[in-house]
């Protein structure tokens, strides 16, 4: 038997007609989820990556059907990848074929691209392949897309949360437009959820939320669609059983709090709670309260706050409060802001707390702030002074004749490397605005300090005490 006639096609029959206008994606079974039963039916119900949906923009004319071209969704769960592909594939009426990575393996992937060959050769039916999770393709299932890929036998949409740099065959990218998706708004899911609330599509407008139910499914969905449609679905089955069948049913934050089993965190990022958290945050840190420092850490990031602005407190902290007294803090906390930065969250939340840990555990000293606000109180006052001649510049054509870098002392000429010479201007000689504490590192500079200032001042005795 040959191959083709393992597939009962008529070669005699005219094959069917295929529409060039948008056709409507079919309805989503009865039961199905509220996350499914809202997905958007066209390219306007979409919110979010306007970055991609402009006029002209690559995703907006794929879709469009203007352009058609092999994709590769990148971005975080939740933020339309799979509703972007079925727009696609309905955008010109091409046949939509669903494949997850978890589940599918070459076998099922060739499988899929000999239909989409046959059905394009006797139907004139174009393919479009999702597949979902698609990182998590060996080199040779992915190496199997390739000729169709190429010959445009089905037109690829694939999804993946990693960056398609580090996990797709380069052969595969060449051959892919890669368009990253963004996590959503505040306002993105807030849009969403009222819609859910009145479309029939939805809830039909039998329920009604609170507002402090309603921030927190925006709190909750972390910039993830999905997620907060599903806690709202399991908010409102929980009120809808003792509400009567005529009356709007209200869901409050008990109730939200009850059904997705995370209570609310009482945050405002832009209100008193923003300034009161880090406060006490950062005097946790101060007072050396490693346990109430990490409870305050998990409050913020439980509550949505930036984690850039935790970072940057740290950083700030490290060098305030305890400076000298353990100069690794310092890079403790700038490896947590790049670490934050380049991993995001919820990783980035390891990289905080243990930041947060060693700030709170390191010995303290306020003596580098001391230090550069005495001085600036100086300079404002009016104590700048002149650069002493011997220290000023002397690389350039007459600076000699002018007196300047005459009479400097290279410090490296003698054994100690430290020498008498006059550094401050001629007003600063003689004040002091570095005091090291006893605690920490400090506890070794409390002793070199003031040796070395006996040194620099001519003070001193022994001809290696400023060493």
């Amino acid at each position: 038997m040959q191959q083709d006639e393992l597939f009962t096609v008529n070669e005699d029959v005219a094959p069917p007609p295929v529409s060039d206008q948008p056709q409507a994606p079919p309805e989503p079974p009865p039961g199905s989820p509220l996350a499914v039963r809202m997905r958007p039916a066209s390219l306007d119900e979409v919110v979010g990556q306007q970055h991609l949906l402009g006029e002209g923009a690559p995703l907006r004319r794929l879709v469009e059907g203007a352009a058609p071209a092999s994709v590769l969704l990148y971005g975080p769960p939740g933020t339309g990848k799979t509703t972007l592909a079925n727009l696609v594939s309905t955008a010109t009426g091409r046949r939509f074929v669903a494949l997850s990575a978890l589940s599918a393996g070459v076998k099922e992937v060739r499988g899929v691209i000999e239909e989409a060959r046959r059905r394009r050769k006797y139907n004139a039916e174009d393919t479009v392949l999702f597949i979902d999770e698609v990182h998590r393709f060996s080199k040779t299932q992915q190496d199997a897309l390739l000729g169709a890929v190429e010959d445009r036998t089905v037109l690829l949409v694939a999804a993946t949360t990693e960056n398609p740099s580090f996990s797709i065959v380069s052969p595969l990218l060449s051959r892919s437009l890669v368009l990253q998706l963004r996590p959503l708004t505040d306002d993105d899911v807030a849009e969403l959820l009222g819609r859910a609330l009145t479309d029939e599509r939805g809830l039909g407008g039998r329920f009604e939320l609170t507002d402090e139910a309603h921030g927190h499914l925006v709190r909750l969905a972390s910039g993830d669609a999905r997620r907060a449609l599903t806690a709202l679905e399991a908010a409102a089955d929980a009120v809808s059983v003792s509400a009567a069948p005529d009356e709007t049913a209200v869901v409050g934050l008990e109730t939200v709090e009850a059904t997705v089993d995370k209570a609310a965190v009482r945050y405002d990022r832009d209100g008193d709670q923003h300034y009161d958290v880090i406060s006490a945050f950062i005097k946790s840190i101060r007072g050396s309260d490693v346990d109430a420092a990490v409870h305050y850490l998990a409050r913020m990031i439980e509550a949505g706050e930036d984690p850039r602005f935790i970072a940057r407190r740290l950083v700030v902290h490290a060098s305030e409060d305890i400076g000298m007294a353990d100069p690794t803090a310092l890079q403790s906390a700038v490896a947590a802001a790049h670490a934050v930065q380049f991993i995001g969250m919820p990783e980035g939340r390891l990289a905080l707390a243990q930041a947060t840990v060693h700030l709170a555990t390191a010995p303290k000293s306020n003596a580098v702030i001391a230090a550069i606000d005495g001085a600036l109180a100086d300079v404002r006052a009016g104590g700048a002074g002149t650069v002493p001649p011997h220290l000023r510049d002397g690389h350039y054509t007459g600076a000699a004749a002018l007196g300047h870098a005459q009479g400097y002392r290279y410090p490296h000429d003698v054994p100690e490397g430290v020498l008498a010479q006059q550094y401050p201007p001629d007003e600063l000689v003689g004040r002091d605005y570095y005091a090291p504490t006893q605690r920490g590192a400090e506890r070794t500079l409390a002793e070199r300090v003031p040796r070395l200032r006996r040194t620099i001042r001519g003070e001193r005795g022994d001809p290696g005490e400023g060493r």
